[in-house]
């Protein structure tokens, strides 16, 4: 935008205020393809979507339940995000979840 004041009744300032939006909003998408493209990114984002309870309820019956759901609606926050970003990275996370349980249940059967 130029150096003169923003006016909401001018077309042209509307217009740029929306191309800056979605430049914003791409460099975000961008940036979150940039994170997941690792697998050290990808176990980033599981840990945090763990530490949100985003996979979980959060109701307790009592006033913990406002904290929680602001937790939980961080960790469903990014999540969107992750999905709208780069899904079939998502899928490798699960993917590679479910790898480190087969692996994990495989040692409790043989008792190392």
């Amino acid at each position: 935008m130029s150096d003169q004041e923003y006016n909401a009744a001018n077309p042209e300032h509307v217009g740029q205020a929306k191309r800056e939006m979605v430049d914003q909003r791409e460099r975000e998408l961008m940036d979150i393809q940039f994170v997941m493209s690792s697998k050290e990114g990808r176990r980033f984002f599981d840990r945090y979507q763990r530490i949100c309870h985003a996979h979980e309820t959060s109701f307790t019956g009592n006033n913990t339940t406002f904290f929680n759901e602001g937790e939980r609606n961080i960790g469903l926050r990014m999540l969107a995000d992750v999905n709208e970003a780069c899904p079939e990275l998502y899928i490798e996370l699960l993917k590679e979840k479910f790898e480190e349980f087969k692996k994990k249940q495989k040692t409790k059967k043989i008792g190392v």
